[in-house]
């Protein structure tokens, strides 16, 4: 069987039915603060999305501050890393969190065999 999300003691339709304000109740403190300061912002942002969605496009933005609320659950949006646009799918267990938080700014990095004169120690190392 499979066990059925809750936050805080809330199954999913009944988050999806609370207005912003109220869920932001729910939140810890420091999320809860963030939500009731931006609350306009998110309420634009859900319309905004509803409006794209509806016509079939890309849900683009760069705030990566702003925090999921459960209107956000379903969504497909691309949250900007500072170079490309990350595709980020909203699901429940990111109720809470800030978009940034999914879209990583900084990438693995991989190193390859040092190149000649790139260091003092590379000198020593044969040219083959």
């Amino acid at each position: 069987m499979v066990k059925e999300f809750t936050f805080r003691g809330k199954v999913t339709e009944e988050l999806k039915q609370l207005d912003t304000r109220e869920f932001a109740k729910l939140l810890k403190s420091r999320q809860r603060r963030a939500v009731l300061r931006q609350f306009q912002v998110i309420e634009n942002f859900i319309t905004r999305c509803n409006k794209k969605q509806t016509r079939g496009k890309i849900i683009k933005t760069h705030l990566r501050d702003l925090v999921v609320v459960p209107r956000m659950i379903g969504l497909t949006i691309q949250v900007y890393n500072g170079k490309t646009y990350v595709p980020v799918r909203i699901i429940t267990e990111m109720l809470g969190h800030r978009l940034g938080e999914f879209s990583v700014t900084r990438g693995k990095v991989q190193h390859g065999a040092p190149g000649i004169g790139a260091t003092r120690s590379s000198a020593a190392m044969s040219v083959k």
